[in-house]
């Protein structure tokens, strides 16, 4: 398995892990997601895979077809006032295809977003998990996260 930055040739597998997200979104909470539909248009999609700031990474199997992602965004807090000067790599999502799941591919992704984290110079990386989802919970558990802050709600 290899894990390099995400290619305009890539957006058919990009596009097909980003539905099975949005499944597993609107399944645990089909009151806040939409059926059918993706976090980013392909447009989206090819703009932020030239975006150095918002650093996209594929695992690709020896065919070359895409086996999972990590969408990030770099955070620099250094204009914040009652924060110290750090840049954060936020994980925006990660996802490995479902009939692939257990291979540890996830895991090498993560890991590469470590090694890709630490030579950018940043301080931690950060990311959200949905309640509806404890899989995803245990996985980042295993790979040594722990909670930084908790969101909340209350339905109206």
């Amino acid at each position: 398995m290899e894990i390099r930055r995400a290619k305009p040739k890539d957006l058919d597998g990009l596009n097909r892990l980003l539905y099975q997200v949005e499944d597993v979104h609107r399944i645990g909470r089909p009151d806040l997601f939409k059926l059918h539909e993706k976090k980013y248009t392909d447009e989206e999609l090819l703009e932020l895979l030239g975006d150095d700031s918002r650093p996209v990474f594929v695992a690709v199997d020896d065919s070359d077809d895409v086996a999972g992602y990590a969408f990030c965004i770099f955070e620099d807090h250094r204009p914040d006032h009652c924060m110290t000067d750090i840049t954060a790599l936020y994980i925006d999502d990660l996802c490995v295809d479902e009939k692939l799941r257990g291979q540890h591919i996830g895991r090498q992704i993560y890991d590469h977003v470590v090694r890709f984290a630490r030579e950018s110079g940043c301080y931690h990386i950060t990311l959200n998990v949905w309640e509806c989802n404890p899989s995803a919970r245990k996985f980042y558990e295993a790979c040594g996260l722990k909670p930084l802050k908790t969101g909340m709600e209350y339905i109206l």
